[in-house]
């Protein structure tokens, strides 16, 4: 039989009042147990089942400490942890729920979330994660972490792969396309004007209309997307 670890120092400041936003009654009980046993009295014990329930009692109640469940029967916890940050910026909020998808976990975090943890995780985990929020820690799931730098290591190859693949999104003129043969070819702003008999300043608006049709920001850029889809040589 599984038992809980010793209580945590006499050093950890149990900040109270608690606020538990929680609709499972089996996870409720859970918690319940891990707080009374980190020393927590009942009486600094708040608990809701719904968005209208939290509401209510922070109200009245100045929650120090909140432990939100996401999956709400009358709406989101994320409506919880934006309120609640709006009241306070300084309160500690953690998520405890068994959402793992990315909008869940970003939206809680973008909504002022201290930290997220999973529910499948046992109770000496679920337990390190709150005495870590209360020293002033973020705590967060490791698979979580894992799925977050996952999409941050995504994202630039993502914007990279859009730019270089990507046709523009508006067509380039006749004489946008003779430009840009000519920048191909090497042509700085002043020789293309030369040869095409224009100013330098229409040469350089003609520049700065086809990167803003190809949205790219330099001159290797747009030569090597326009080579891909063939508008130049």
């Amino acid at each position: 039989m599984d038992t809980l670890p010793p209580p945590p120092p006499a050093s950890l400041l149990l900040a109270a009042p608690v606020l538990v936003v929680e609709d499972e009654p089996s996870v409720t009980q859970r918690i319940r147990a891990l707080l009374l046993d980190m020393g927590y009295d009942t009486t600094a014990l708040f608990w809701a089942e719904s968005v209208a329930q939290a509401r209510e009692i922070y109200a009245h109640e100045p929650i120090a400490l909140a432990l939100v469940d996401l999956g709400l029967p009358d709406g989101s916890g994320h409506t919880v942890i934006e309120e609640l940050r709006a009241r306070d910026p300084a309160m500690m909020i953690l998520v405890i729920s068994a959402w793992s998808t990315e909008d869940a976990i970003l939206g809680a975090l973008r909504a002022g979330a201290t930290g997220y943890l999973l529910k499948e995780r046992d109770d000496l985990e679920l337990r390190l994660g709150i005495a870590s929020t209360l020293r002033g820690g973020a705590p967060i799931d490791p698979f979580i972490a894992k799925r977050i730098m996952q999409e941050f290591a995504a994202a630039p190859r993502a914007a990279a792969t859009t730019e270089a693949t990507d046709a523009p999104a508006q067509p380039l003129s006749g004489r946008e396309l003779e430009i840009l043969q000519l920048v191909a070819q090497g042509m700085t702003n002043r020789e293309i004007a030369e040869h095409l008999n224009l100013s330098k300043y229409t040469v350089e608006c003609h520049v700065k209309k086809i990167y803003q049709k190809m949205a790219v920001s330099s001159r290797t850029r747009a030569i090597h997307m326009a080579r891909q889809h063939g508008l130049i040589d």
